[in-house]
């Protein structure tokens, strides 16, 4: 069950107090607060978990505090729906708005490598009016003796640069708890010149224990990626640890699932399923071609293989696309070969743009009445 609260409502409010008196006073039932900013207004959600079938709808939508209660029978209980139009999708982070309504690009080095090339990148980016992008400093690795990133020694200069050239947001990966501390402390020490988006990479989805920590923090948004391996629910219940520990502030990211029957490309593609995800929640989506695809090829017709397959996410919704460009692909220290060019992203972008038009198009053809 989830409470909705009146907008002008606050946590030391007499209406709040009289409310939680009540929640605590039912049996089997806890509940969490959580706050949700959206562009106009903050609202305060509370869960209860527990035993709340025999929870009366009638008596907490009685309180002064509280404008409305759904009930929820679903799985995803803090990311989903739950067929509640009112619902605020999406956040604010650093004033950069995350929703399922608007698109956002995050190019940028798989792995930070060295201040060239991240200055490079990001004076590109700001070149084109892009205020976000990714980059690497924890590299999970299949293979023990690659290299693994350059750690919490680049962050100092990696977020120097982007307050330089006006990058708000990066995404980075994280693959320990301990690493949102260094990121933090690296963010005080330098000033907080950008913000940092979390991101959980393809092989610790399902680490419960990392995806406990992250979700504990209220600092950060978090981009989870689905597990190259398991299926769209599992790695859907696996977001929902994140906001379970009170980290609701997440985007959804598809990357491809592992088969061979994805040959020639990396993975196979999954990005039909944009649309479900936004449909079953409230997560912005997020598609990432760089790894689903892993080369350079181009088609018969000239466009790019990532090209081509990040405008069939955009199309079909999606609301961020993480791709990988390097100043030096034969230099990069990881996924070198499926970096685009810096000559390519003008193109990219623009590419990007015309597809997300299209798809806000199509939507206006089927909200026809």
């Amino acid at each position: 069950m989830i409470i909705f609260l009146q907008s002008d409502v606050q946590e030391q409010d007499a209406r709040y107090q009289e409310l939680l008196a009540h929640l605590n006073q039912l049996p089997g039932v806890r509940h969490q607060s959580h706050v949700v900013q959206g562009d106009e207004k903050t609202l305060t959600e509370i869960y209860l978990l527990g035993d709340t079938h025999k929870v009366d709808e009638t008596t907490i939508e009685a309180f002064d505090a509280v404008e409305r209660v759904i009930r929820v029978s679903e799985e995803y209980r803090i990311l989903g729906r739950h067929a509640d139009a009112k619902r605020i999708s999406g956040f604010t982070y650093n004033g950069v708005r995350f929703s399922q309504d608007n698109c956002h690009i995050f190019a940028g080095l798989c792995a930070v490598d060295t201040p060239e090339h991240v200055e490079l990148m990001m004076k590109a980016l700001q070149s084109h009016g892009q205020v976000c992008t990714r980059m690497g400093a924890y590299k999970p690795r299949t293979n023990p003796y690659s290299f693994q990133g350059h750690g919490k020694e680049c962050l100092p200069w990696v977020f120097e640069l982007a307050g330089k050239y006006g990058i708000k947001v990066i995404a980075m990966e994280v693959t320990h708890e301990k690493q949102i501390d260094e990121i933090n402390e690296a963010l005080t020490a330098t000033g907080h010149p950008t913000g940092v988006m979390l991101q959980i990479g393809t092989r610790n989805t399902q680490n419960f224990e990392l995806l406990k920590a992250v979700g504990r923090q209220r600092v950060f948004p978090v981009l989870f990626k689905r597990g190259y391996g398991v299926s769209l629910n599992e790695s859907l219940n696996a977001a929902e640890y994140l906001a379970s520990e009170g980290t609701s502030n997440v985007i959804f990211c598809l990357r491809g699932m592992k088969s061979i029957a994805g040959a020639p490309h990396r993975n196979m593609v999954d990005f039909g399923q944009v649309p479900v995800v936004k449909r079953l929640t409230r997560m912005p989506v997020c598609v990432d071609p760089s790894h689903s695809v892993g080369t350079r090829e181009r088609s018969s017709d000239g466009i790019l293989d990532v090209a081509h397959v990040a405008a069939q996410g955009l199309v079909a919704g999606a609301n961020m696309v993480l791709v990988d460009f390097h100043p030096e692909p034969a230099s990069a220290l990881v996924d070198g070969p499926q970096a685009l060019l810096m000559d390519e992203l003008p193109r990219f972008l623009d590419d990007m743009q015309a597809s997300h038009e299209f798809y806000r198009k199509r939507l206006a053809i089927w909200q026809q009445t």
